[in-house]
């Protein structure tokens, strides 16, 4: 196995991942960085440097990535890359424990952060030879011109959040500052959202305990917010923060290497019976949502986003891309208004979401369990007036299934007056991100404030050419009445005149 691994990974005509398929049961959207101007319109600071990985193993084995590059794409298109080889070349099993596939999980990326060290060995040596001769050459420019491309060579690291499910267990490595979110649908359409793992970031209270160990001033990079430039206190590459990092002033006094890319592996957990979906989110996206409405509905907003997506669009790249689309809208609407957060959203970075959907239908196959009814979804968007409100609400109408009308008569139905069958009555499920609660509510036959009156038969209109109203609102407006006072009555009103 590890002469396949070799043999594949120095060939010079394919990726090392060519061979393995790719997880139909995923979708990936992405959107590049952006730098607005003062009159909105925005430009493109750098190529993109996000990565992600989605492929299916043997023996019931998924493996999904997002990474988050900075100052270049390689190390992020490395990690994928190599990941991958050291994943599911046969390297796991349904017969390994948990421990067994944390150690393999830990090793994988060890493996993956020396092996990118090794490829930029050569030139990281020319750098450091340059750089102690620069000031005797006599031909100091271009000295100093390759040095330059030097830097751009091995310069950069990438951030990892990395997705596990082996034999129908779920497991969560997470280097840096990326998300992962796991989303849990109840029968009665409730979500119930698990953010698995917290960012390794410099406000971290157990990083900043494990950098105060190793001698560096915890207060002082909790103050600072970023280490060279990023927010991450694990990382994968960026050899500045792994082999000169006692040149930098806030990790000066450290010990041994405080900044590192060991992962935090979370799992197992079990993913039998359940219903909904795994989301791998990128720094970039996180960011962006948070700088428009600030950080503290973002995994809700998110999770309310896919769900209504979900409902409408019928492949799972749409999904992604579209909620993407969204959050990036969102975000330069913010921009534009010049309201509160407009300062927070003058740039975002790459942004990539990853979808991995669990028993969860997409818009042309949801239908209601017993008679086959259509969700209809509402999307009601974010209100752009000037409020500190964060709501996103997401109205689903399960409906249920009819034929086609003939005159006016449903050919199909047969539900009889006033005596719905439960799965049949029309549901609402209202879904607010703004405090996190969720409630639904049903019409029914027994006694609700809407009553039905259209039967099963063709309603015919009266001498005038009208046809009587479906649903009787005359209850409603006596109770809105009983509230009201006489004077309001008396200007006209509610209700049929």
């Amino acid at each position: 196995m590890a002469a396949q691994r070799r043999a594949l990974m120095q060939s010079q005509h394919q990726s090392w991942t060519d061979d393995l398929p790719l997880c139909q049961m995923c979708g990936v959207g992405t959107a590049p960085n952006c730098v607005y101007s003062p009159d909105g319109k925005g430009s493109q600071a750098h190529p993109m440097e996000d990565g992600h990985l989605r492929f299916r193993g043997e023996d019931g084995c998924f493996l999904y990535g997002v990474f988050n590059g900075y100052d270049g794409s390689r190390v992020a298109n490395f990690a994928a890359q190599r990941l991958t080889a050291e994943l599911l070349l046969e390297q796991l099993n349904s017969s390994h424990t948990d421990k067994d596939v944390h150690r393999i999980l830990t090793q994988a990326f060890d493996v993956v952060e020396r092996s990118f060290f090794e490829t930029i060995d050569d030139a990281l040596a020319e750098k450091a030879l340059l750089s102690s001769h620069k000031e005797l050459s006599p031909q100091n420019q271009k000295v100093q011109e390759r040095l330059k491309e030097l830097e751009q060579e091995v310069s950069g690291g990438a951030t990892a959040v990395v997705a596990l499910i082996l034999d129908n267990k779920l497991y969560i490595a997470n280097v840096g500052t990326n998300r992962a979110l796991l989303c849990k649908s109840s029968i009665d359409g409730q979500n119930q959202v698990l953010q698995i793992g917290r960012p390794h970031s410099t406000d971290n209270e157990d990083e900043l305990q494990r950098l105060a160990a190793l001698g560096v001033d915890a207060a002082r990079v909790r103050q600072a917010g970023q280490i060279a430039g990023q927010s991450s206190v694990r990382r994968l590459g960026d050899y500045r923060v792994k082999f000169n990092y006692n040149e930098i002033d806030l990790l000066s006094s450290a010990k041994s290497r405080p900044i590192i890319a060991e992962p935090e592996i979370h799992g197992s957990q079990s993913l039998e019976s359940v219903t909904g979906f795994l989301l791998l989110m990128s720094e970039g996206l996180i960011n962006a949502l948070e700088s428009a409405h600030g950080p503290e509905q973002v995994n809700q907003e998110i999770v309310a986003m896919v769900a209504a997506e979900l409902a409408q669009q019928t492949s799972l790249e749409a999904v992604a891309q579209s909620v993407v689309e969204r959050v990036k809208r969102l975000h330069h609407d913010v921009y534009v208004s010049g309201r509160q957060r407009a300062p927070y959203c003058s740039r975002h970075e790459d942004m990539t979401l990853l979808i991995r959907t669990l028993n969860y239908p997409l818009a042309d196959a949801v239908h209601t369990p017993t008679h086959g009814g259509r969700i209809y979804p509402v999307s009601v968007p974010y209100s752009n007036c000037q409020s500190t409100s964060k709501t996103s609400v997401t109205l689903s109408l399960v409906m249920p299934s009819q034929s086609t009308l003939t005159n006016g008569t449903n050919t199909a139905s047969t539900i009889e007056e006033g005596t719905p069958t439960p799965g049949q009555s029309p549901t609402a499920t209202l879904q607010s991100t703004n405090n996190q609660t969720q409630s639904s509510s049903s019409s029914s036959g027994d006694g609700g404030l809407f009553q039905s009156q259209r039967g099963s038969q063709a309603v015919q209109p009266d001498e005038t050419g009208r046809v009587p109203p479906y649903v009787d609102f005359s209850q409603f407006y006596r109770l809105w009445g009983s509230d009201h006072s006489d004077s309001q009555s008396t200007q006209g009103g509610l209700g049929p005149q």
